[in-house]
């Protein structure tokens, strides 16, 4: 008798056999063991494993994973944020925090870059602070956001750049929104941590009683 492996390899699953084959008149075949594995992939995993690119299920789910857990710790810093913005009287239960009306998609990132050179009102600097603490930035060097044309921007040159021209994080994006570009790129959490303290010292000038040393430490 001769033995036999059969295989039937697709992209979602694995059939196999083992039988014994008949060499001879007096012997009959029979199947010694069969069997099937199912893969289970998505179907954009198995468009990109027919196109010969490489797929790990497991790296998908850690992405996305990590994605719910920045996600989870970013809900987590704003709403305790808003309770303290609401305790020390920069904001109400009822104080609008989106932008609203005509010609005001950019009015939060022209109220911060606004805030490190002159008065804005506290609901705005609410915003402000809100925004500041939506992304923490990077601790090291990484490529941002592409631009519209598709060039990766080097975190490193946003930063030379902003320290060449006495800018923080958020008046070098509105200086590239006024331009006509759309896409944001990511910063230094240092540039971010400078921005904020600039903010927050050139405001306390206005609103001593509320920006206190006690509240910039929590």
């Amino acid at each position: 008798m001769k033995k036999i492996l059969g295989l039937d390899i697709g992209t979602t699953s694995i059939g196999w056999a083992f039988v014994n084959e008949a060499e001879n008149e007096d012997e009959k075949s029979s199947i010694i063991k069969l069997g099937v594995r199912v893969i289970p992939i998505t179907t954009d995993e198995e468009t990109d494993f027919q196109k010969g690119k490489s797929i790990s299920i497991n790296a998908d789910r850690t992405l996305k994973r990590g994605a719910r857990r920045n996600l989870n710790r970013y809900q987590l810093r704003r709403d305790a944020l808003l309770e303290v913005l609401k305790k020390n009287n920069f904001i109400t239960d009822k104080t609008l925090l989106s932008e609203e009306g005509k010609d005001t998609t950019f009015s939060t990132f022209k109220a911060r870059a606004e805030a490190a050179k002159g008065q804005i009102n506290k609901e705005d600097l609410a915003k402000v602070f809100l925004m500041i603490n939506k992304k923490r930035g990077y601790k090291s060097n990484r490529k941002a956001n592409s631009d519209e044309d598709g060039v990766a921007i080097d975190g490193m040159e946003i930063a030379k750049y902003m320290s060449d021209n006495n800018l923080t994080p958020g008046q070098y994006v509105y200086e590239i929104l006024k331009s006509g570009k759309k896409n944001i790129p990511n910063f230094y959490r240092s540039d971010l941590q400078s921005e904020l303290n600039k903010i927050w010292e050139f405001q306390k000038q206005f609103y001593s009683k509320k920006l206190t040393e006690n509240l910039l430490k929590t």
